[in-house]
């Protein structure tokens, strides 16, 4: 990230700011309808196909994807974040997110993910996961009331202290100006948190920006704020030779801190590369007959590889890179075996006609139900084993995996692109870059 280009308090270019509602005729609705039948043909079409070669647990209209809108930085010195809707393609070409009213007919639900990461009676006992995030999101904690709600988890409120929403100085105002792709961001993250540790006490830092300053800043009120555990960061950029002068912001004693590795396949990205955090990767997901119940590949657009700027930590042995090796750990992240989510913050106003524009292409953000994946479900999902371990004062950056192998669930197939060495891109036994050591099974490697 440049960090350097971007002087803090600089203007920032958002693509997803709120725009002036259009009054439509009768005519036009009707025309908007019309598509919408169109659209969800061609979506239900490519269903079919897709299940017959590749069958998804609770599929949507297709298994196509779509990243967020906050994917991609507009410049220099930005952030990205890391979550993939499964979409439908619309009549004129473009991706946009397949809307269920239904929470149990769309993605992995609570009960599965800590089924899959054998997370059984393990108790948070009220410890915070911290979430840093970029803008406002402000349906998320009537969004977070509605998830948690749907899944019969115990109410995380405001009002009763287990939910906490702050700028990135850590004041409850003024918060950021609102944006659709972070927050569709952000209902993921608060989602896994609360599936992963139902009685964890969640805190969510907002950025001012995308901008590597804010970030930085948000992160250290994040880490320093008195009971949080561990942090979340499902964003990254590229590397440059500014990052190791970034680094400290994630070196926090007794808090640990994970990054998501990214969504592009092979190929590294900060801060997932820092010394500093757990770099986790993402797998894919299906439901098994074997004993565990569940079986796990490496997802093909989870990030990896060999740093070019960050020094290799001694816990790292593998000899095919000198340098910081990404990733440690992974969990679910393939949007088509992805997890369910809740998020309402849209510029259509909700209802009916808003959905069809929301599936036409015309609206954005989202309305409801949305299957997600993108190592961004990762991220939070490991940040809340560490919370339910209990031992972050133990933790020494992302070094305690790599001493309890044993309660790791081994990926050994599946690959993230090509490399010149092939553990870096390709799952096997033991460490590979794709999903690191392995998925949590149980809390006993954090």
């Amino acid at each position: 990230m440049h960090r350097h280009e971007i002087p803090s308090g600089s203007p920032v270019i958002h693509r997803h700011r709120p725009r002036p509602r259009v009054r439509r005729t009768a005519a036009a609705v009707t025309a908007l309808l019309t598509l919408a039948v169109t659209a969800l043909t061609m979506g239900l079409a490519t269903s079919v196909q897709a299940a017959a070669l590749s069958p998804a647990p609770r599929a949507s209209a297709s298994a196509s994807t779509a990243d967020f809108g906050c994917a991609h930085p507009v410049q220099a010195g930005q952030a990205r974040c890391f979550g993939v809707l499964k979409a439908h393609r619309t009549a004129s070409g473009r991706m946009s997110p397949f809307t269920t009213g239904s929470p149990t007919t769309v993605g992995y639900v609570p009960s599965d993910l800590r089924s899959a990461y054998n997370l059984g009676s393990a108790s948070g006992s009220g410890r915070t996961v911290a979430i840093v995030d970029a803008m406002d999101d402000p349906n998320a904690e009537s969004n977070l009331a509605t998830y948690r709600s749907a899944y019969g988890l115990p109410s995380c409120t405001t009002a009763n202290g287990c939910f906490r929403k702050v700028n990135q100085s850590g004041q409850a105002s003024p918060l950021p100006s609102g944006d659709y792709g972070w927050a569709e961001e952000i209902s993921l993250d608060l989602d896994m948190v609360s599936a992963s540790c139902p009685d964890c006490h969640i805190l969510l830092v907002e950025a001012n920006s995308a901008n590597a300053p804010d970030l930085m800043t948000a992160e250290d009120t994040a880490a320093t704020t008195p009971g949080v555990v561990s942090v979340s960061n499902s964003w990254g950029g590229s590397e440059d030779n500014t990052i190791t002068s970034a680094d400290s912001h994630f070196n926090h004693s007794g808090i640990a801190i994970t990054a998501s590795s990214g969504d592009s396949g092979y190929g590294v990205s900060w801060p997932a590369s820092s010394p500093y955090v757990t770099a986790v990767g993402g797998t894919s997901l299906s439901k098994a007959s074997n004993s565990r119940g569940w079986t796990e590949t490496a997802w093909s657009g989870a990030g990896s590889g060999c740093s070019a700027y960050e020094t290799k930590p001694s816990w790292q042995h593998d000899s095919g890179c000198a340098k910081r090796t990404v990733t440690d750990v992974s969990a679910v992240a393939d949007p088509n075996t992805g997890v369910a989510v809740y998020d309402t913050y849209n510029d259509c106003g909700g209802g009916s006609l808003c959905d069809t524009e929301l599936q036409l292409g015309v609206a954005q953000g989202a309305d409801g139900w949305v299957e997600v994946g993108g190592t961004s479900a990762a991220s939070p999902i490991i940040a809340s084993v560490y919370a339910l371990a209990g031992n972050t004062s133990q933790v020494v950056n992302g070094s305690y995996p790599y001493s309890h192998t044993s309660a790791l669930n081994d990926v050994t197939s599946g690959s993230n692109g090509f490399c010149g060495s092939g553990y870096l891109c390709t799952a096997g036994p033991g460490y590979d870059g794709p999903t690191g050591l392995g998925t949590p099974n149980g809390t006993g490697a954090f």
